[in-house]
């Protein structure tokens, strides 16, 4: 009976475990959340913006927007930290990334309320911030990085900085408290 039990909590808590990793002074989850999503994608779940600042588990929260920046910043600034944050493979063969950091980036796309996966609006992998956007009311930043689409070997390595109405649906990356 005691190895039952213990097998029962193990079990349990290796279902909710995350993989995770050390990204300079930061820990994030090492995949997309998906266990209390809206809808599922690609990769993980779409979560509108305020399912997303619920959504991570204990000890766990949705990161703000100065804290995508630093992760950006640590892994190559705007210009390049894309192409070492894509995981090496899921995107299109032209896409794929060198995953330098263990963070393996996927295109989640993301999901809107009167359009389909993949809009317009997120070519790629799209992930939501806790900042609500101060140019415009009920919008709240995210960070792209997107398929490589040209003939430009620049285009697909960064991480932009957006912001998009709340209701819109993206992927949801936890950092540790």
């Amino acid at each position: 009976m005691k190895i039952l039990v213990a097998l029962l909590a193990l079990s349990f808590v290796c279902a909710f475990a995350q993989k995770s990793v050390k990204i300079g002074e930061q820990v994030w989850m090492a995949e997309n959340l998906g266990s209390k999503a809206k809808k599922k994608g690609k990769h993980g779940g779409l979560y509108d913006w305020e399912a997303a600042t619920k959504a991570c588990p204990s000890g766990w929260h949705l990161p703000s927007d100065d804290e995508w920046q630093t992760l950006v910043n640590f892994t190559g600034n705007t210009e390049f930290a894309g192409r070492d944050l894509k995981a090496k493979s899921g995107w299109d063969k032209k896409s794929n990334g060198t995953d330098k950091y263990r963070f393996a980036a996927l295109p989640g796309r993301s999901a809107g309320e009167s359009t389909a996966f993949g809009r317009e609006g997120c070519d790629g992998g799209c992930w939501w911030s806790s900042t609500a956007a101060t140019e415009v009311e009920g919008n709240a930043y995210a960070r792209q990085i997107s398929y490589d689409r040209s003939d430009d070997e620049s285009e697909g390595l960064g991480v932009d900085r957006f912001y998009d109405a709340k209701e819109a649906m993206f992927s949801v990356r936890c950092v540790k408290n």
